[in-house]
This record gives structure tokens, sequence and C-alpha cells, in this order.
């Protein structure tokens, strides 16, 4: 199956004074690739999940692996596929690419949630179908 692509230039905000990815701005941008993914690859925003189906997708786990740093002005090719799918929960495997060289890499968990009730629900049908299009 296809992974899910985009890229991400590394900005200024991204970097501490050393001109090097700080930290937490990857899992930021692992948020984004994820948020990109909902949007582009399944067909459905952040903004009508939780606001006009009153649904959401926190994360309940997350590992990341750092490889090498990535520095301002750099471009990173971000990767996507599905390596579990339960009846509510979806695990993503993201890698972190600039050129040939793996920056980080990382799983994350999230789980489909009833807004209102703050309670994990399976996945309706149209969606899980089209995560199944990036399970590997």
């Amino acid at each position: 199956m296809p992974a899910f692509e985009t890229r991400q230039k590394i900005m200024f905000q991204h970097c501490d004074p050393a001109g090097i990815v700080f930290y937490p701005r990857y899992v930021e941008m692992f948020n984004a690739v994820v948020e990109r993914w909902f949007e582009q690859g399944l067909e459905l925003s952040f903004a009508e999940l939780v606001m006009e189906r009153g649904k959401g997708v926190p994360t309940a786990h997350l590992e990341v692996a750092f490889k090498a740093p990535s520095r301002l002005g750099e471009v990173l090719d971000l990767s996507l596929v599905v390596t579990k799918l339960g009846a509510s929960s979806v695990t993503c495997a993201i890698e972190a690419r600039c050129g040939d060289e793996m920056r980080i890499g990382g799983t994350v968990t999230l789980v489909h949630i009833d807004g209102a009730r703050m309670k994990s629900e399976p996945w309706p049908g149209d969606l899980r179908t089209k995560i199944e299009n990036y399970l590997i």
C-alpha cells in the first residue's frame, strides 16, 4: 500500500540558536503530518472532524527515535503508513528523511473519540475503509 507523503522545509521557528531543529518541533511536525493525512489522504479535515462531527483523534501513545540532526533551510520528506488498525485506534509509523538520510522515525497511536463524551468509539465505516488504504 502507498504511504502518505508530504514535505516540510525547516524554518527558523523550528530551530534552536545553533540552527538545528529543537527536538519538540519534530513532535509538532508529526502532528502536522497526521493532520495533512486526514485532510488530503483520508479526505476529512480536522475542522470537519472536530467542529462538524464532534469527534477527535487524540494521541494515546508516541515513540520517537532521533537519528540525525536537521538544519535550517533543509527540506524533510515525511511519510506515514498505518501499522495497526483497531476498532477505535490506529497506529502510524512516521519517518522524516533528508535525501537518503533518515533524520527521525517514530510511531503515533491515535484514538477515535466522541468529543462530547470524551470516550473512544469505533471508526465510522467510510473513514475506516480509507484508513485501510494505508495499512501495511
